[in-house]
């Protein structure tokens, strides 16, 4: 361990100029067994700095390195751990605790009682000693700073220091002296026993020279007892006024204790004298309500502009009042017990004043707007409510403040609003829809004929509006085409244009002045009732969330929102409105089924505005839901339409022409070309076309096959025609492809048609040539065929004289008086059949003159009329009709 030391004062510490005192091997308690040291220094400067180091072993080679350093001041306690059994391990209460164990239970021990002194020298005893044996703590002679010698290098010990420092350097004297002593025996290197010998003879004659020097100078020694005594007995004087003079300073101690417990508690007291005034004065600011303000809370006047704002002002300083965020323990007060009880008594008083005047102003307004209804009851218009709305909303603040106070009362003016205002709109609104039922019949004596009577505008009679429909296949045009509703014998070609556009103009009308009154309520609802801020409802939890285990779904069940309270509130209060215009939807659809389509492109608009607004108002809702009821409407007529297409019945004894439907369809098409133009309901309208088309074709073709007096192609060429016209003209873009078919359809049966009437003019002729057709086709060779008996040359000449010009004219004018009666007057297609039957008669007689040149070659028969006079019969016949 002297080595260990030695290296470590060399290596270590001397750089820094400071002293080795005591080391001891340590290792930390309870891990891994790493060595190292601990060592006690002191710097050889002053002012001395006393410290703790850990040294440890470098990793890399032998030397020693200085990892950390304590001072020795902040040192607090040391623990032995036991002072009595020998244990290797203590603690160090540094700024945290230090667990060490050291090699040996004495290098422990002699480091504490190292540390010991070091605190008892250089700290006054600061440093708590737990668990040690009082043996290591008895305290060594002090010996003072100044006994060290001042040539010496020794600034930190003196006669302790060999105590507690086993190795000790030689200063530079002592190593001078060593020096000329060793000089002065040469042989003491070479000879160390002998020099030992000499030294220890001139010890002893030293020893024999101090001992005769001391009994020399016992006088001397005497004095100074004496003078030692002397110095002792002055030492017990000065020691005796020290106590006096320490008990007089107790005295003034205990005195300046009692002065400073004196200012403490008047501090404590000025303390509490700020505290209690700043807890008075924020009562008094927060609580104190003004006198103005009690005043108006309980006479104000609540029907004039200033007398509400007074209102207003006091009500908020109230509230702000009773929700003042009181401090801990300020609720035991009995000042602020009465304080509350008198703001609760303010409120309850003037809710009752406030809920009072609101609901007499309630039911004033009720009284004030029925006085105005008269004058609104010739006119398609409702009474304008914003002067009501704008003088309730004076009222808007308090209502919240009502809210927020008093929600029972708030609840009971809702529904008081909802009750005086319901019964106020359905009359306004009944009357309204009264004076718009009248407009669409015309006289208050025509509506009687659709069900109206009394104020209440109710339909009546009964339910079903549908008759089957007789059309009488004759050329009048007008009743051809009534296959609309048999309401009171008027059809739906009674009424024109004008009466449709009154019509759409009377409901456009309707649904224009009911959607600002509903929107204009809506908005008043939500600012006076304060339903405009997302605000929950004291008491009713707003969003509830239900976890079901069954399956694993999870719920979520909602509560009124905000929306849903205002959507309710006017479903209340405009509950008259949906039933009102589903009558009035019936009776437009009563009148003439195809009102439904302008109702149904005016309704379709409005819905889209409302929900473009907002989705899920209640305007958007009562118009969605009779826009259900429109399609429904429209929906039928189409299926109206379709079905008595089915049930038509034509004459035997008349000519068809166009029929009924297919005329119809064409003033549908027209009439819903003009009014979806632009729609936004656009699909529902091709999907009908689609529906109507098919019924249509598949009808035409019907009666076609059921047709006796009209031929089958004149039928199927007059009406395809006509379908194919109205396509064209209308460009309906969804019915291209049928608009090719009806071409298709009429080209087809026009080519039928001429080919079936030309064989009557030349009836023979056609036999005659069909029989030599049908010999070249069994394989006999065509100019073979004259020699066959029934169809040599005189047979052919034969057949041929019984068609002289003279007969083949009246053949084509008796077909011409035919296909006259055959077509009707309304397509005009006589000139169209006739061209087509002179083209078709041109390419038959060139198809006879080809077979007679093929099969009668060299013959010299011909037709005894040309082609040049086919054209001038037909000419002639035509002018002549």
């Amino acid at each position: 361990m002297t080595a260990i030391k030695h290296a470590l004062q060399r290596d270590i510490f001397t750089p820094n100029d400071e002293r080795l005192l005591s080391i001891v091997n340590v290792c930390k308690a309870g891990k891994k067994k790493k060595n190292c040291f601990l060592c006690a220094t002191v710097t050889t400067e002053r002012p001395v700095q006393v410290k703790v180091v850990k040294v440890k072993k470098s990793d890399k080679g032998d030397f020693y390195k200085r990892q950390i350093a304590w001072a020795l001041r902040d040192l607090a306690v040391v623990d032995a751990k036991d002072a009595i059994k020998e244990n290797p391990e203590f603690d160090l209460h540094f700024e945290k605790i230090y667990k060490w164990v050291a090699s040996s239970t004495a290098e422990k021990n002699a480091f504490i009682s190292c540390i010991w002194k070091l605190n008892q020298r250089y700290l006054r005893k600061k440093i708590d000693f737990v668990n040690v044996s009082s043996q290591l703590l008895e305290e060594l002679p002090k010996v003072t700073e100044e006994s060290v010698p001042s040539g010496e290098n020794q600034s930190v010990t003196g006669g302790d220091e060999e105590v507690v420092d086993e190795y000790q350097e030689l200063n530079a004297r002592e190593e001078q002296d060593i020096e000329i002593m060793m000089e002065g025996c040469e042989y003491a290197i070479s000879n160390a026993e002998a020099f030992a010998e000499k030294l220890s003879r001139e010890l002893q004659v030293l020893d024999g020279a101090n001992i005769q020097s001391i009994m020399a100078s016992e006088k001397q020694v005497n004095i100074l007892m004496k003078l030692l005594d002397e110095a002792l007995k002055e030492v017990d004087q000065i020691e005796l006024k020290l106590s006096s003079y320490e008990e007089m300073l107790q005295s003034v101690k205990e005195q300046m204790d009692q002065i400073s417990e004196s200012n403490h508690l008047i501090h404590l007291s000025n303390t509490n004298n700020v505290k209690l005034l700043s807890e008075i004065e924020f009562l008094v600011n927060h609580m104190d309500l003004a006198k103005g303000h009690i005043k108006a809370l309980q006479e104000g006047d609540l029907a004039s502009s200033r007398g509400i704002e007074a209102c207003t002002n006091a009500a908020d300083a109230l509230l702000q009042c009773m929700n003042v965020a009181l401090r801990p323990g300020h609720d035991m007060l009995l000042a602020v017990k009465q304080q509350q009880q008198r703001f609760s008594d303010l409120r309850e008083l003037f809710a009752r004043r406030l809920a009072s005047h609101l609901n007499n102003v309630f039911v004033q307004q009720g009284h004030d707007q029925s006085s105005t209804l008269a004058q609104h009851s010739v006119e398609l218009t409702l009474p304008n409510h914003h002067p009501f709305h704008r003088d309730l909303l004076r009222y808007a603040k308090l209502m919240e403040w009502l809210k927020s106070t008093d929600y029972g009362k708030y609840e009971g003016l809702t529904k008081n609003y909802m009750d005086y205002l319901s019964r106020l709109y359905e009359r306004e609104i009944k009357d309204f829809f009264e004076v718009a039922k009248i407009k669409m019949t015309g006289t208050t004596k025509e509506s009687k004929k659709f069900g109206l009577h009394g104020s209440s505008g109710k339909l009546t009679g009964s339910t079903s509006s549908l008759n089957k429909l007789s059309v009488q296949s004759s050329g009048n045009r007008r009743s051809q085409s009534s296959s609309l509703l048999d309401m009171g014998n008027m059809s739906a070609s009674d009424l024109d244009v004008a009466d449709r556009t009154k019509f759409d103009k009377i409901f456009e009308q309707v649904l224009s002045e009911l959607e600002p009154l509903c929107l204009a309520e809506q908005d008043f609802i939500s600012k006076f009732f304060k339903l405009q801020q997302h605000q929950s409802i004291p008491g009713t939890m707003v969003w509830l969330i239900v976890y079901f285990a069954c399956y694993n779904f999870i719920y979520l069940v909602c509560f009124l929102n905000r929306k849903d309270m205002i959507r309710q509130m006017m479903i209340k209060i405009f509950r008259c409105i949906e039933p009102e215009l589903n009558n009035l939807i019936a009776l437009g659809d009563k009148i003439d089924s195809f009102n439904s389509l302008y109702m149904l492109v005016k309704m379709s608009h409005h819905v889209w505005t409302a929900q473009n607004v907002d989705p899920a108002s209640f305007l958007s809702t009562t118009l969605g839901n009779v826009l259900v009821t429109v399609k429904r409407n429209f929906d039928k007529c189409i299926s109206n339409q379709i079905r008595q297409m089915e049930e038509v019945k034509i004459s035997k004894k008349s000519k068809v022409g166009i029929l009924p439907f297919v005329a119809e369809f064409e003033e549908f098409a027209g009439l819903a070309e003009s009014i979806f133009k632009n729609a936004e309901r656009r699909g529902d309208l091709d999907k009908a076309y689609t529906k109507l088309i098919r019924g249509v074709f598949v009808n035409v073709e019907k009666v076609a096959n059921e047709s006796q007096k009209t031929p089958r192609d004149v039928v199927m060429m007059e009406n395809f025609h006509h379908i194919f016209a109205t396509l064209s003209r209308l460009k309906i873009s969804c019915l291209e492809a049928e608009k090719k078919d009806a071409k298709q359809k009429y080209t087809d049966h026009l080519q039928s048609y001429v080919i079936y009437s030309l064989g009557q003019p030349l009836e023979k002729l056609n036999h005659f040539f069909d029989g030599v057709e049908a010999r070249v086709a069994q394989g006999i060779r065509e100019e073979e065929v004259s020699y066959q008996l029934a169809f040599n040359k005189q047979e052919l000449r034969k057949v041929i004289k019984e068609y002289p010009g003279k007969e083949v004219k009246k053949g084509l004018d008796n077909l011409y008086k035919k296909v006259d009666k055959h077509l009707c007057e309304e397509e005009n297609l006589l000139q169209v059949v006739w061209h087509s039957m002179q083209d078709e008669f041109i390419r038959q007689y060139k198809h006879f003159e080809g077979l007679i040149a093929r099969c009668y070659p060299g013959s010299g028969v011909t037709m005894e009329f040309t082609i040049q006079d086919i054209l001038d019969y037909c000419s002639s016949i035509a002018q002549s009709h």
